[in-house]
């Protein structure tokens, strides 16, 4: 099984995310339980067998994305890491994201 590893970036956005779901509703335990689903999302497809999500070879060749409720889980496999780079909004532009992070 892969070992799971966020980036800062990551990090960043799951703080973000965060930040606004407490500001947005009122509630940080809401907030928290949210981002705590989010991470056991990120366990749990960092446990399964094999290669799970969407490539995206248009963002980056490695890259891979798996949807989760509104957001948009960006993940790669390196050896034996399972890497999340980014957590966005599914509504983002995507390409004009990665292509910033070059």
């Amino acid at each position: 099984m892969p070992r799971l590893r966020y980036t800062a970036t990551a990090q960043d956005n799951i703080l973000d995310i965060l930040v606004f779901i407490t500001r947005q509703s009122g509630s940080p335990k809401v907030a928290l339980e949210f981002t705590g689903q989010l991470r056991r999302k990120c366990a749990n497809l960092a446990a399964l067998p094999g290669h799970m999500g969407r490539l995206r070879p248009e963002l980056r060749n490695d890259m891979r994305s798996f949807a989760f409720r509104g957001y948009v889980i960006f993940f790669r496999y390196i050896d034996d890491v399972f890497e999340v780079v980014n957590v966005l909004e599914g509504h983002r532009d995507f390409d004009a994201h990665f292509h910033e992070d070059k």
